[in-house]
């Protein structure tokens, strides 16, 4: 007789199940009209307009007012897209759902489970970005190495970054990098960051010539930040001396204009001064 009993009660519970949750379904979703379908349309069509403008408008006023605002003026970025991306969703849910607490606090946990299954890359790097942005591993603006990647953050979003390599290169990261992965950042928000430029030259050369000299070149450099430090250092190598130049551009971005500046102005009064480099220097470098 059980054994007859057993399925029915297993029915039974089932039927009661799917009824319930057809309910609470029902009760959770607003009435769907076309009016509403259409003020949804809009919503998204001014979200992407809005971000859209957010995006120009940023790029462009920081290209033109003075240096030293360009950066406050970028790292705002993620914080109003966010805004907009924030109230676009509210608009849409206040359309679609039925807010109550007792709804609201249904809908959290089912987008929870939701975005834990299905979506779990994606929401770990959202997840991410929000804590990104209380922490600022990076910001847009500033230049930093992730892996092999190194570059400017040109661009936050939801998701991940946008960087822009020396190579010109445009390379998008997602956020969770930063659970697992060190972040190498130059600038952290300021202006400058430091550039080491390595200078190779042989055991016989006066050591405290080399260094006045690269210092008189970093001082005299059109591109040179004078209120930061200038300092030369020196490492003895088996293939002669190598001297290190840390100083710092006005503007991170011109790094590599910078250095090429350094290199070209110290090789010529190198050559004034008949200073040698390392003859086996190459075949050196190659054995390491």
């Amino acid at each position: 007789m059980l054994q007859f009993l057993l399925p029915l009660l297993l029915a039974d519970s089932i039927s009661d199940t799917s009824l319930e949750t057809a309910e609470n379904t029902q009760e959770l979703i607003a009435e769907i009209t076309t009016w509403k379908i259409t003020q949804a349309l809009l919503v998204l069509g001014v979200a992407y307009l809005g971000i859209l403008i957010i995006d120009k408008s940023i790029s462009w006023l920081s290209e033109r007012v003075d240096r030293e605002w360009r950066l406050g003026i970028k790292q705002s970025l993620p914080f109003l897209r966010t805004l907009v991306l924030t109230i676009a969703v509210v608009i849409l849910l206040n359309l679609f759902v039925d807010l109550s607490p007792n709804n609201v606090l249904a809908l959290t946990g089912t987008v929870s489970v939701a975005l834990g299954f299905a979506f779990k890359d994606y929401a770990s790097s959202v997840i991410a970005g929000l804590i990104a942005l209380f922490e600022n591993p990076y910001r847009v603006g500033d230049r930093v190495q992730i892996e092999e990647h190194y570059g400017e953050v040109t661009s936050y979003g939801l998701r991940g970054i946008r960087m822009q390599t020396p190579e010109d290169n445009l390379v998008s990261i997602p956020h969770n990098k930063i659970w697992t992965t060190a972040i190498s950042n130059a600038n952290t928000g300021q202006l400058e960051a430091q550039v080491v430029t390595q200078f190779h030259l042989a055991h016989e050369i006066d050591v405290e010539l080399v260094i006045r000299i690269l210092e008189r070149v970093a001082y005299t450099s059109k591109y040179t930040q004078l209120k930061l430090p200038i300092l030369v250092l020196v490492e003895e190598k088996p293939w002669g001396k190598l001297f290190e130049l840390k100083s710092y551009p006005m503007d991170a971005r011109e790094e590599f204009i910078y250095k090429t500046d350094l290199i070209k102005r110290a090789n010529r009064v190198f050559a004034k001064y008949h200073l040698t480099y390392p003859r086996i220097l190459s075949q050196t470098l190659d054995s390491q």
